[in-house]
């Protein structure tokens, strides 16, 4: 088997992952080239990320909407007809079926998906450590290349991100119910918000931010992924359907909602915590600040001065209130011995929440 190590990359697509994958690669001391059918987005990506010409890459990075797929394939065959290519999008049975019309390319051809992403797009929102512990999830055939599959995991290795592999058909589900789902949902939770007059919107809170913060995403690159993943996430969307009428004949029954609610707490349990490890309960520390620079860098310095390590982090603010309300996620002992430091110091702290 050849030990063809990985230092040249062409990528076609300068959007927002094919342009954080060429910022993570130039880091790691790979050539890349990025190519895009807009001049502007490509100019861009490359000063972004330092791209030079690339002759001869071992490995071509498909990073465009799949609907562009063969076309693309097609013309990148005959320019690079012996090195081996990846695609990089949401839904991997399409990408199959328009590999199969290159005979030639199977055994150099791998269908893999980074679990990474902003719902803001394009190459102006790219960071070179998007991918940095993430899962990439990887649906080789079985006469894969060694050659070729080892590039893609050394590919995958220097953007820290972890390899996994699923068939498609099981990578296609999987994705359906833990992003494209939750997408559709958080659109169209937001999509009741038009009209919505200002002075009630000036009472949102972080729950509102929270449930709509992907609704934000681009509807370009949605369309593709919920149509190329229609057939999955179909079924999905009538479950949820048949929930939402569950619920409205249980409006005038208390006990029939407490059991939906606590049905939806039983599901975001079942969230893995960081690095996919079993998901942690946490202690709550609340802090009422002044809302003024340099609040929060005080609070997180005192953090790091009493080596308290910070999970996760709420803000809320009051309409015409000069204060916020910081809510620290912590370990609990991490949690009580910031509160007795911050409450020694003159910080206004409240009782720990669990």
């Amino acid at each position: 088997m050849s030990s063809e190590k990985l230092t040249r990359v062409r990528i076609v697509g300068s959007g927002l992952i094919g342009t954080s994958i060429g910022l993570g690669l130039v880091q790691g001391g790979i050539a890349v080239e990025m190519i895009d059918s807009d001049p502007r987005s490509q100019s861009l990506a490359n000063d972004l990320i330092g791209g030079v010409g690339v002759a001869a890459p071992e490995l071509v990075v498909l990073a465009m909407p799949t609907s562009q797929l063969a076309v693309v394939i097609k013309r990148e065959i005959d320019l690079n007809p012996h090195c081996t290519f990846i695609d990089v999008g949401s839904v991997k049975g399409e990408v199959e079926l328009e590999v199969k019309a290159f005979p030639a390319l199977s055994r150099r051809f791998l269908p893999t998906h980074p679990m990474a992403g902003r719902e803001i797009g394009g190459a102006g929102s790219a960071r070179a450590d998007l991918f940095q512990g993430r899962s990439w999830i990887l649906t080789p055939s079985e006469d894969i290349e060694p050659n070729s599959k080892a590039l893609v995991l050394e590919l995958i290795s220097l953007l820290g991100a972890t390899p996994i592999e699923l068939s498609a058909v099981d990578h296609d589900r999987a994705v359906a119910k833990i992003s494209h789902l939750p997408q559709v949902a958080a659109s169209l939770v937001a999509k009741q918000l038009i009209d919505t007059p200002t002075e009630w919107m000036e009472l949102a809170g972080q729950g509102l931010r929270d449930t709509t913060r992907i609704a934000g995403s681009d509807e370009l690159l949605w369309k593709e992924i919920i149509f190329s993943n229609r057939t999955e996430l179909q079924q999905l969307l009538i479950n949820l359907q048949r929930d939402l009428g569950v619920m409205i004949d249980a409006l005038e029954d208390p006990e029939k909602i407490a059991s939906l609610i606590a049905a939806g707490r039983a599901g975001r349990a079942l969230i893995p915590g960081k690095h996919g490890g079993k998901a942690r309960e946490y202690s709550f520390l609340p802090i009422v600040i002044d809302d003024k620079p340099g609040q929060l860098g005080a609070i997180f310095n005192e953090c790091a001065a009493m080596d308290v390590n910070v999970e996760d982090l709420n803000i809320e603010h009051s309409p015409g209130q000069l204060s916020a309300l910081i809510t620290l996620a912590l370990s609990h002992s991490d949690a009580e011995k910031l509160s007795s430091h911050l409450i020694s110091i003159g910080w206004n702290v409240h009782p720990i929440r669990k």
